[in-house]
């Protein structure tokens, strides 16, 4: 197994051949994802004396751009913008200019918070800009690893594992330690948990006010922790709201916002005509599992006598794992979650534009029981032969069949395959 703690060489960032390939054919391309990603290193080897590299984190370069967009813009053929949402004045300038001149990979930008969600700029780049998503390291990309899975899922294969299973106690590390580059390089929990707590108050105290006017900007971290111990759970913005002193409104403008700064994600539930009893409310989850250690204070130790706190861990690794896999798959793919007024559920459902469906059910017990399938083989009887496979991933080292469809599977799936 490749030594997961104190990565010494660049990692391959599975992006990299996407980026590679959308510079040669697009205007503008624009990696998203959270700060400290890694987003800074893929874009700079693009850079050269044709392409240089320019980042608004430098005091200089963002007052230029935010005084002077258009002059700004006029002087460069080709560039790289590092966190160009510093300074969203550039987006009209550059559109602009690649209108003037459409060659293609004009324009390498990155940004710290989703840009594609904000209309003015989807509008204003649409049919020009190719975003491309880049989370914390994926366990594959750690492990030098095909990271295929989901493709393979929907090709038909069953689930396999080879003798590099993870689970147990390495499971309980990796799922603490999460994605982010430099939390990998550190050698204590105590380190990384410091690294992490300086992460969100940067964020919650400067890119808030990049993006949005937020009015109780202190209100962020509170929340930020109340979400935290809601992981796993349908959104509920009265509840967080109250637990703070915010409105309903208030509570779901800011989750938005943490949305859109990639240290959240809410699934939206998946729908069908044939069911009628499905809840049609989101689900809360966190993009980084450390991170959401670190917010609850979840440790190693105590956690492994406890799965019912490891659940809500878990369940938000798994998402953040498959939305990885997706990142890089040539197929489109949504992600929604299950859920029946009965309480059956399926916690992700991935769908592609030909309606096929994969579900994958979250355990952390090494036990899965045949009632553990209840979500998934109603998903099954409600899409039909549109049904490709249903997994429950648990902490174990092989494969257990329950039906021609329907396995139980090692969390290491998501990276052995």
């Amino acid at each position: 197994m490749n030594d997961t703690h104190h990565p010494k060489t660049l990692i391959h960032r599975k992006a990299r051949p996407i980026v590679q390939a959308s510079l040669a054919d697009t205007r503008v391309v624009l990696i998203a994802g959270p700060r400290q990603a890694g987003k800074t290193t893929l874009a700079r080897q693009f850079a050269s004396a044709e392409r240089p590299y320019i980042t608004l984190d430098d005091p200089g370069a963002l007052n230029a751009a935010k005084s002077d967009p258009v002059g700004f813009i006029r002087g460069l053929k080709r560039a790289i913008i590092d966190e160009v949402q510093r300074a969203p004045e550039l987006i009209l300038a550059i559109k602009e200019s690649v209108d003037r001149d459409d060659a293609p990979g004009r324009f390498l930008l990155t940004g710290s918070a989703n840009l594609a969600t904000v209309p003015a700029i989807a509008d204003s780049l649409a049919g020009r800009m190719a975003v491309i998503p880049l989370l914390p390291f994926a366990q594959s990309e750690i492990r030098s690893t095909p990271g295929r899975l989901l493709d393979r899922l929907f090709t038909g294969e069953e689930p396999s594992i080879d003798e590099d299973a993870v689970f147990g106690d390495d499971l309980l590390e990796t799922v603490v330690r999460g994605g982010y580059p430099e939390v990998l390089r550190r050698a204590t929990p105590a380190r990384r948990i410091a690294w992490l707590e300086d992460y969100v108050a940067l964020i919650l105290d400067r890119d808030v006010r990049d993006i949005a006017n937020v009015d109780q900007l202190d209100r962020l971290p509170r929340l930020l922790d109340v979400l935290a111990e809601h992981a796993g759970q349908l959104v509920n913005h009265s509840s967080f709201g109250a637990a703070l002193g915010l409105s309903s409104v208030t509570a779901q403008k800011y989750v938005s916002i943490l949305e859109r700064l990639f240290l959240v994600r809410t699934l939206v539930p998946w729908s069908s005509n044939r069911l009628t009893r499905l809840i049609k409310t989101p689900k809360l989850h966190f993009l980084d599992s450390g991170l959401l250690a670190t917010l609850r204070e979840d440790e190693v130790d105590a956690l492994r006598d406890n799965k019912t706190r490891f659940g809500p861990l878990l369940e938000s690794f798994v998402i953040s794992e498959l939305m990885k896999l997706a990142s890089w798959s040539e197929r489109r793919l949504s992600f929604s979650h299950y859920r029946t007024k009965d309480q059956n559920e399926v916690d992700v459902v991935i769908e592609d534009r030909r309606g096929r469906i994969v579900g994958i059910e979250v355990k952390a017990s090494a036990t899965v029981k045949p009632e553990d399938f209840r979500g998934l083989r109603q998903l099954q009887e409600a899409v039909g032969d549109r049904f490709m496979r249903g997994l429950v991933l648990h902490d174990h080292d092989r494969v257990t069949p329950f039906s021609a469809k329907l396995q139980a599977a090692p969390l290491s799936v998501l990276w052995t395959m």
